[in-house]
């Protein structure tokens, strides 16, 4: 049976709940930075569930591994083959961090 969202995080931060969440908070708002890599704000994120941190997390993780926000953006148009598109670039730039990375998979995937 899949693990709880709650599980999850107590199994990778500690067994006290609350300490647990706070640490899941600040690893998510490391991973944010200063970078942009959120669209949102940061100060709320102790009421977004822990099930939304943990997928948010995963993708900030991911998208630092890929080199950042613009890396993504021009590997995306590398692997579209679509580089010199300028208004293509301007809309990749415009998408959340999760949809570009979900967008990133698919190109790479259609590039085979």
């Amino acid at each position: 049976m899949k693990k709880s969202p709650l599980a999850i995080v107590k199994e990778r931060f500690g067994e006290d709940r609350k300490a647990a969440k706070q640490k899941l908070v600040a690893a998510v708002r490391e991973l944010a930075g200063k970078d942009g890599l959120l669209d949102r704000s940061l100060e709320n994120l102790e009421q977004v569930s822990n099930k939304k941190l943990l997928r948010l997390e995963a993708v900030l993780k991911a998208v630092k591994e890929q080199g950042g926000r613009a890396a993504l953006v021009s590997k995306i148009l590398e692997a579209e083959k679509r580089t010199k598109d300028e208004g293509y670039k301007s809309r990749l730039e415009r998408f959340p961090t999760p949809r570009l990375l979900d967008y990133y998979r698919a190109a790479v995937k259609r590039a085979g």
